[in-house]
């Protein structure tokens, strides 16, 4: 589900998804996909989120959906619905690819370099 507490609190604050992941510490794609509802956001980053914003928890927090409900493509372009991943899990595979994308930036500029 879809953060639109969160993301109205984000623009009347003025605030950029990037400063926000900066906050999380993660990059915007992945924050991108927090405020969209299709990776879980954790306690401990509503809380970070919440004093950022200069709002409550309260103000911006909505539940977790348990599972991925949203539309996933793959590359053959055919759209999956409801392939009940556990959102933890995609969260986590999300991460992962964001760090082997990351990798592959810093090895292709070491190659370049040589």
């Amino acid at each position: 589900m879809e953060k639109v507490k969160l993301k109205h609190w984000r623009i009347s604050k003025g605030f950029t998804q990037q400063q926000l992941a900066d906050v999380l510490a993660t990059d915007i794609s992945n924050y991108c996909r927090k405020e969209n509802g299709y990776v879980s956001i954790t306690k401990q980053e509503w809380k970070k989120l919440a004093a950022t914003l200069g709002v409550s928890e309260e103000d911006i927090y909505q539940e977790n959906d348990s599972t991925l409900h949203n539309t996933f493509f793959d590359n053959s372009g055919i759209n999956n619905q409801n392939i009940g991943v556990p959102a933890a899990v995609l969260e986590h595979l999300f991460d992962y690819i964001s760090l082997l994308k990351s990798e592959i930036v810093r090895l292709q500029k070491e190659l370049e370099k040589k």
